[in-house]
């Protein structure tokens, strides 16, 4: 078996193409990822801009005159403004263009008003509340990067330059396999005590639409050699990345490590020195690729995480979620084997810092997915890690 470490590097290696663009409106580009730089085209505002209701004036003015003659009123979207001069001011609302010669802006709160006239109760520092010209960005400026994941603001961002449609990354593609005679759907009633639930179908596609990608649910297939290749077949002409859980081990009935090369694929490795998930094995056939999970339920999502995370993220020229941060041990920890080990682990963030500990998490098989429900992450131990101490600084991938 090749190491983590080595594991990894070839994953990063791998070739995934140019990145695919396609173009949507703003209205469906929530949650999708920018294909380009999205850069400012003037500066904004263009013009100084009123933040408040109130009274636009020279500042100088507070200095000699108690009170300012009103020249009109300044609504927001005026076709024309008045200028300002020395003794006079002009009523201006929220959002207007600031009225030539006025440097500051009077609140309303601040006057007395009488017969046209305004009475100066409280003057303000100069240029109050005055948006200058480029407060909220200046022309060239990139205001969103490419790769950056589309939420509510950069969504509003979007709309206050007037885009209709933005360039995001095309979805990848991936199909989802699950192999063994014993997997029993969702909905499904059990015709005997030793069927199971296929409930890794639904974690790995949580895991793809929660990533960017989109899922293609190939359904369970039974231990027939012919109708796993079948199935393999299928889901590789439609989607970029096909992902199976179960049939990678050393059992009878483990086909899928040996029909995956009589598909055409070209395995990249197969095995790998990790606890949970050692029996992994990645294969690419043309510009298509096949990561084949084991079947236990926490190794299956385990594997995922640090073999098709990185790949459908270099596919949308995204970062890598899943890229392990720093934390500090609250207790003493076990390793439990010679192997690089991905522990499920209780994450917290106190006194400026990520701690660990495992309380509530249960040693067991690679079966426990219950493990990972609450505030989880993976702490990560090396091969050549031994038992560590409380206060030994850790890797964690934060889920």
């Amino acid at each position: 078996m090749i190491s983590y470490e080595t594991s990894q590097n070839m994953i990063s290696l791998l070739p995934v193409g140019a990145l695919r663009s396609e173009r949507v409106f703003l209205s469906a580009a929530l949650g999708r990822v920018l294909a380009q730089d999205i850069v400012a085209q003037e500066d904004y505002p263009t013009h100084p801009t009123s933040a408040m209701d109130g009274y636009a004036v020279v500042h100088t003015d507070f200095a000699q005159h108690k009170a300012l003659g009103i020249l009109g009123d300044n609504p927001a979207g005026a076709d024309e403004v008045a200028q300002v001069e020395s003794g006079i001011c002009i009523k201006t609302f929220t959002g207007s263009l600031m009225p030539l010669g006025s440097d500051t802006l009077i609140p309303i709160e601040n006057v007395t008003v009488k017969e046209g006239v305004i009475q100066i109760d409280k003057p303000v520092p100069f240029g109050f509340a005055v948006r200058p010209v480029g407060e909220n960005y200046r022309k060239d400026e990139v205001l969103i990067s490419r790769g950056t994941t589309l939420g509510f603001a950069e969504i509003g961002v979007l709309a206050g330059i007037n885009h209709v449609m933005v360039s995001v990354a095309q979805r990848p593609r991936v199909s989802v396999i699950a192999t063994g005679s014993e997997l029993l759907d969702i909905g499904e009633n059990a015709r005997n005590v030793g069927q199971i639930r296929s409930s890794n179908s639904y974690t790995l596609q949580a895991l793809v639409e929660q990533l960017g990608g989109e899922c293609v649910q190939m359904g369970i297939v039974g231990d027939d050699k012919g109708a796993i290749m079948e199935r393999f077949d299928e889901a590789l002409r439609s989607s970029d990345i096909v992902v199976s859980s179960g049939g990678v081990s050393v059992g009878d009935y483990d086909f899928v490590k040996h029909i995956v090369p009589k598909l055409g694929a070209e395995v990249i490795f197969k095995g790998v020195n990790i606890k949970p998930g050692q029996h992994v094995m990645v294969a690419q056939r043309g510009s298509k690729f096949i990561v084949a999970l084991p079947g236990f339920a926490y190794s299956s999502t385990v594997t995922f995480i640090l073999y098709v995370a990185p790949l459908l993220a270099r596919m949308m020229g995204r970062e890598n979620v899943y890229e392990p941060i720093e934390a500090t041990l609250k207790v003493p920890f076990a390793k439990r084997s010679n192997k690089s080990e991905f522990t499920a682990c209780n994450l917290h963030f106190e006194d400026g810092r990520y701690w660990v500990d495992f309380e509530g998490k249960k040693v067991g098989s690679s079966a426990i997915l219950t493990n990972l429900l609450g505030n989880a992450a993976l702490m990560i131990c090396g091969e050549d890690d031994g038992d560590l101490e409380a206060g030994t600084l850790v890797r964690v991938i934060k889920l």
